[in-house]
C-alpha cells in the first residue's frame, strides 16, 4: 500500500509535458503546474499562450515564477530514492521513437534534429538548448523517417531540391549529377510547395462547402418531395373517402327509391287483383244461377228471367288489357341506368388516370447516360403484359399475356372502345414513364415493334391508327431482310444485323427511344431524341402467320 502512494504522488507532481519530476516547477494562472523550460517552450512555438491541458488562453503571455512549494516537495520525493529509473511511460515502446544517444533500455525520443539526423531524450536535448553550436538546428516531433534524409550516394544530408528531376538531392549531387539543373534549397522547395498546398487546400474547401451547399439543396428537394407526397397523400385520401361517401348516399338513394317504387307497384297490382277476384266471386255466382235457370222446364219462365240473369261485363280498371307490368320494365332500366354509370366511370379511371397519377421527382440535376452493355439496360427491365382489351380479333394472346400470333379467325373477344378494329396491332396494359427497357422475340414473315400513346385511334383503316403512320407512335418494322424505321408516314431505312431479338430502351424524361438488334452482342439500330408529353404504351403489329413474345428478363 505505501509503494502504491508513492506512485500516485510522483504521478502528481509529473510535468504532463515531458511525463518526468517537476524541474524548476511553476504554476501558471489556470493552476496546472509544468517545468518552468517545458511551459516556456510550448509557448514558444504558439501565438496564442494557452494551457496544454485545459485550453485557457492568457493575455498578455504570463510571468513565470518557480514554485518554491512545489520545488521543495519534489525534492522531497527524489529523497525517497526512486528517482533513480524513471517511469516506465519514459522508456521507448514498440510505436515508439527511440533516444539515439541513451545506452542500455532506450528512453522515449521527445524530439528529432533534422540537422544531426538523431533523436533526443529530454536529457540528452538539454545541449540544443543550451549550447550555441545547436542554434540553429531544427528540432522536429519525434520521427523514425530521419535516415531517409540522407543521399545513398554520398551519405550526406538532402537540404537541396532538383526542380528539373523532381527530387531531394545533397549539395554534393548539385555538382554531380544534377550540375546545371534548377536547384534550390530544401526549405525553398518547400515554402513554394507549402502555397501550392494552401492553394489546393483553399479548393478543396470550397468544393467542400459547394458540395455541403448542395447536399443542403437535395436535402430541401427531399423534404419537399416528403412533404408534397404527404400532402398529396392526405388530399387523395379526402378526396377518395368523398367519392365512396358520394357513393354510398347514391347507393342508399338508389335502394331506398327502389324499395318505395316496389312497395307501390305491388300495393297497385294487388289492389287490382283484390277487385278482380270479388269480381270473379261474383261472376261464379250469376254463373250458378244461369246453370240453375238453364235448367228450369217452364219456358215462360225462363224466358221472363233471362234478361235480368245476364252478368255484367268486366269493370275497366280490372280488365286482363289495362294491368300494365311497368315494374319489370323500371328496375331494368335503373339496371341499365346503374351499368352505364358504372362503365363512364371506369372509363373515366382508365383515360384520365394519366393525368392524376404524379409523374416522376427528378432530385438530381442530370439523367444518367445510356448504358453501354446488355448488362447495364437489364437493370431498367420492364415486366410487361398485353391488353387483351386493345387487341385485334385476329390476335391471339397467350403466356399470360406475352405473347400474340396472328389467327386466320377470329378470337373471341367482347366488344371494346380500346380494340383496334382495322390494323392486326395490340398495346401494352403498362404505361411507360422514367427508363425503361424490354426485348420482343419474334417468328415470322415481319413484326412492327411500337410505342404509342395511349390516345391514338382505334376504330378504322385510315392512318391515324397504324404505328408509325401517325405523330403519335414510332415503329421499327422488322422484315426478314431488312429494317424500317417509321414516324408520321416518314420511312427511314435501318442497317444492323438481323435478329430475331429486339430490345427497346426508354429514357421518357430524356425523350431518348433507341432500337437494338440483340444476339451475343448489342447493335444500335436506330435512336430517336425527341420529347414525350405523356405515358407511352409499347405496342406490337403482326401480319399472318406471325408470332411475337415480350420477353422475361429478370
Amino acid at each position: 500500500m505505501a509503494q502504491k502512494g508513492v506512485r500516485l504522488d510522483r504521478e502528481t507532481f509529473s510535468c504532463p509535458i515531458c511525463l518526468d519530476l517537476l524541474k524548476d516547477p511553476v504554476t501558471i494562472p489556470c493552476g496546472h503546474s509544468y517545468c518552468m523550460k517545458c511551459i516556456t517552450q510550448h509557448w514558444d512555438g504558439e501565438l496564442i499562450h494557452s494551457c496544454p491541458q485545459c485550453r485557457q488562453s492568457f493575455t498578455p503571455r504570463p510571468v513565470l515564477l518557480k514554485s518554491t512549494m512545489l520545488a521543495a516537495l519534489v525534492e522531497e520525493l527524489k529523497k525517497t530514492g526512486l528517482q533513480a529509473a524513471p517511469a516506465d511511460h519514459c522508456y521507448a515502446g514498440a510505436g515508439d521513437v527511440a533516444c539515439d544517444v541513451c545506452t542500455g533500455r532506450k528512453l522515449r525520443a521527445c524530439k528529432s534534429c533534422l540537422v544531426c539526423l538523431a533523436s533526443y531524450c529530454d536529457e540528452h536535448l538539454q545541449p540544443h538548448y543550451e549550447l550555441p553550436v545547436f542554434q540553429k538546428h531544427k528540432l522536429v516531433e519525434p520521427s523514425k523517417k530521419l535516415q531517409e534524409n540522407i543521399c545513398s550516394r554520398h551519405d550526406d544530408v538532402m537540404n537541396m531540391f532538383c526542380r528539373t528531376d523532381q527530387q531531394s538531392i545533397c549539395l554534393i549531387c548539385t555538382m554531380d549529377d544534377h550540375e546545371g539543373h534548377d536547384t534550390v534549397s530544401a526549405a525553398a522547395e518547400r515554402t513554394e510547395r507549402q502555397r501550392e498546398l494552401e492553394g489546393s487546400r483553399l479548393n478543396i474547401q470550397q468544393r467542400i462547402q459547394d458540395g455541403e451547399k448542395e447536399v443542403k439543396r437535395l436535402q430541401r428537394e427531399v423534404e419537399a418531395v416528403n412533404g408534397s407526397a404527404d400532402k398529396a397523400l392526405e388530399d387523395s385520401e379526402k378526396t377518395f373517402t368523398e367519392l365512396i361517401r358520394l357513393v354510398e348516399e347514391r347507393s342508399s338513394d338508389v335502394k331506398q327509391q327502389l324499395r318505395s317504387q316496389q312497395e307501390r307497384e305491388v300495393s297497385r297490382v294487388r289492389e287490382l287483383q283484390e277487385k278482380l277476384e270479388q269480381e270473379i266471386s261474383e261472376l261464379k255466382r250469376r254463373d250458378a244461377e244461369l246453370e240453375l235457370l238453364s235448367h228450369t222446364e217452364d219456358h215462360n219462365q225462363l224466358l221472363l228471367s233471362y234478361p235480368s240473369s245476364l252478368p255484367a261485363p268486366l269493370s275497366e280498371a280490372t280488365h286482363s288489357s289495362s294491368i300494365n307490368i311497368r315494374p319489370l320494365s323500371y328496375f331494368e332500366d335503373v339496371t341499365a341506368a346503374l351499368s352505364a354509370v358504372r362503365d363512364k366511370l371506369q372509363d373515366v379511371l382508365r383515360k384520365e388516370w394519366t393525368h392524376v397519377s404524379p409523374t416522376e421527382v427528378d432530385v438530381l440535376p442530370s439523367a444518367a447516360a445510356e448504358p453501354a452493355s446488355r448488362a447495364g439496360f437489364l437493370q431498367y427491365s420492364q415486366e410487361i403484359t398485353l391488353d387483351p382489351n386493345t387487341a385485334h380479333t385476329q390476335l391471339l394472346l397467350s403466356e399470360g399475356s406475352r405473347k400474340a400470333t396472328f389467327m386466320e379467325q377470329d378470337q373471341c373477344y367482347s366488344s371494346h372502345p380500346d380494340r383496334f378494329t382495322y390494323y392486326s396491332q395490340v398495346l401494352s396494359r403498362e404505361s411507360l414513364t422514367g427508363r425503361c427497357y424490354w426485348e420482343v422475340e419474334r417468328r415470322g414473315r415481319g413484326v412492327e415493334v411500337a410505342v404509342a400513346y395511349k390516345n391514338i385511334s382505334r376504330a378504322g383503316g385510315g392512318n391515324e391508327c397504324a404505328f408509325g403512320f401517325n405523330d403519335k407512335s414510332w415503329s421499327l418494322d422488322c422484315n426478314q431482310n431488312r429494317y424500317t424505321f417509321r414516324y408520321n408516314k416518314i420511312n427511314t431505312p435501318v442497317s444492323g444485323p438481323l435478329s430475331s431479338r429486339v430490345g427497346v430502351y426508354l429514357d421518357h424524361r430524356a425523350g431518348v427511344l433507341s432500337f437494338y438488334s440483340v444476339s451475343e452482342t448489342m447493335t444500335l439500330l436506330h435512336r430517336v431524341q425527341t420529347t414525350f408529353t405523356r405515358p407511352l404504351h409499347a405496342g406490337l403489329w403482326l401480319y399472318y402467320g406471325d408470332t411475337a413474345e415480350l420477353c422475361k428478363l429478370k
